[in-house]
């Protein structure tokens, strides 16, 4: 199934695609089978620094395969490209997704560069999904200590929403209604459903996407996904999970040396998070 056909099928059955962060190949493997376990689609992310720990050309290499032995559809996006060479780049050795993120720009600017990445990718592989970025998105994927206040003058413009597709031409449109980047201690981020809404009526064709999903109230995801989002990113709770994992079995076995047992514990419980996901997305028993 070509990537924009996983979309639409996603879109028009009214379930959410997770994407979920990589930057190891054990961490591809945990996602897979989960996906595969429950008949999904799923949507591989790698940003640029995770694509530089585990290698552009490698982690392609690696879903390739995956997808080739699963029969599943899997889609490999390049997350948060910054620049026109960044994006380029993934276009060039295969990716099937291309997240390019200009939201730090002026309005125009980022229409300008997400229109170039658009005209590239698109001219290499008419069926590549193309994501854009509208507002500003506050955080990173990591567990803020500090309070993040979000802005009204942060959450995406409907209007200029509807401009920024017709303009640029891109696919999907990630969208900031409430929603942050990593985990704030102690706090679960509420989105902002009624700016939704509005963004959806303005952009009723486009792929709506949400990142920062991780710690979502699970009610604010449902509602999210009737009113349009059908991509979902995961990833700070993949890290968390991955990472309190392997600390735990190497201070419980301190005299064990052999990696696929150290490792053992920190897949296991990034398929819980995946599995939880997965269910909670609505895209099991639909690949």
């Amino acid at each position: 199934m070509k990537p924009i056909e996983i979309f639409k099928k996603a879109k028009d059955g009214k379930y959410a695609i997770g994407q979920f962060n990589v930057s190891t190949d054990e961490q591809i493997k945990a996602i897979v089978e989960v996906a595969k376990d429950l008949n999904s689609s799923i949507i591989i992310g790698t940003s640029e620094s995770e694509r530089e720990f585990i290698g552009t050309k490698q982690a392609n290499a690696l879903v390739d395969i995956w997808q080739k032995e699963t029969g599943l559809p899997i889609i490999l996006n390049a997350d948060h490209c910054k620049s026109f060479e960044s994006a380029k780049e993934a276009v060039d050795i295969g990716y099937s997704g291309i997240n390019i993120d200009a939201s730090s720009l002026s309005f125009e600017e980022n229409i300008k560069l997400t229109k170039q990445v658009v005209d590239y990718a698109k001219a290499k592989n008419p069926d590549i999904v193309v994501e854009g970025e509208l507002g500003y998105l506050r955080g990173s994927s990591e567990i803020h200590k500090e309070k993040i206040e979000i802005k009204e003058e942060d959450l995406t413009d409907p209007e200029q929403a509807k401009e920024f597709v017709e303009r640029t031409g891109i696919d999907s449109l990630a969208v900031v209604i409430g929603n942050t980047h990593g985990i704030e201690a102690g706090k679960e981020p509420h989105l902002f459903l009624d700016r939704l809404k509005k963004i959806q009526k303005a952009v009723p064709d486009a792929f709506l996407v949400l990142h920062g999903g991780s710690k979502t109230p699970e009610e604010d995801i449902k509602q999210a996904i009737k009113l349009g989002i059908m991509k979902i990113n995961i990833n700070t709770e993949l890290r968390i999970a991955y990472s309190d994992a392997l600390e735990k079995e190497i201070k419980a076995h301190p005299d064990e040396v052999k990696p696929y047992k150290i490792l053992a514990p920190a897949v296991e419980e990034t398929k819980k998070i995946v599995e939880e996901k997965i269910k909670l997305f609505g895209s099991g028993g639909k690949a």
